[in-house]
């Protein structure tokens, strides 16, 4: 008889597959949905809401609102500890695994919202970091981060509201990236980055799949070069009607 700790089964019924991201969802004896990810020597399981791991950091949802509410009431001579460096990079981990299980499962609002905790405690970090070095390591995945998010994004528009306003989520998303190569003196690498080209790819492949010419916002955005201010507002009361429709 099987000791009540062993996992062979487990794993010898979800065998690893390099390369491949393995992951479901699963229920627990107490009704929980949790999240599991296929590794080459295990598992990992990740709660399917707030932290990954389940713990509550001092009592907070996540470690960042605990780091917010410690933040708050001072001014900006807060300045993170090593131990909550330490910490941070946990919970950086945590969510990048979760987010990425989410994406594998087409589960794309979970995967948006890890990807804006990301973000938010990357900008957290850079407001409160002890070591430019330490920020840096993080920074480097700034565009990354925004690449999983702007897939999410637009695959829940696409579900929601249509390939066309999937494909102004891509734009909107490629332009944070743009932003993020400007702020870092590398503009002139944006075009040819390997996540901005797999993006565009994504659009014109909704394009070509769903017959979608240009899109309202690429109008609007030809309209004001070429100086159609006409043109312009009546495609701006299209787009405001739209959203008010949403």
């Amino acid at each position: 008889m099987p000791e009540p700790h062993d996992i062979d089964r487990v794993l010898r019924d979800w065998p690893y597959q390099p390369g491949v991201i393995g992951a479901r969802l699963v229920r627990t004896q107490d009704g929980r949905e949790v999240l599991q990810m296929r590794l080459e020597m295990g598992l990992l399981q990740m709660e399917t809401g707030g932290r990954p791991d389940g713990e509550r950091p001092e009592g907070a949802e996540t470690y960042l609102d605990y780091l917010i509410l410690q933040s708050l009431g001072g001014d900006e001579s807060f300045v993170l500890t090593q131990e909550q460096c330490f910490e941070v990079d946990r919970e950086f981990l945590q969510f990048y695994q979760r987010r990425i299980c989410f994406l594998a499962l087409r589960e794309f609002r979970g995967a948006m919202a890890d990807a804006d905790h990301t973000l938010t405690l990357m900008d957290f970090v850079v407001r409160h970091s002890p070591d430019p070095q330490w920020t840096a390591s993080h920074e480097q995945y700034r565009p990354f981060v925004l690449f999983h998010r702007t897939q999410a994004a637009a695959m829940t528009e696409l579900q929601r509201s249509g390939p066309e306003a999937a494909i102004e989520e891509i734009h909107r998303g490629l332009q944070r990236i743009r932003e993020v190569f400007q702020a870092a003196g590398a503009a002139e690498e944006f075009e040819g980055h390997e996540l901005v080209s797999q993006l565009n790819e994504m659009k014109e492949t909704l394009r070509a799949e769903f017959d979608v010419g240009q899109t309202l916002a690429e109008q609007l955005a030809d309209a004001v070069a070429a100086e159609e201010y006409e043109l312009a507002a009546r495609l701006r009361d299209a787009i405001a009607s739209r959203g008010s429709r949403m």
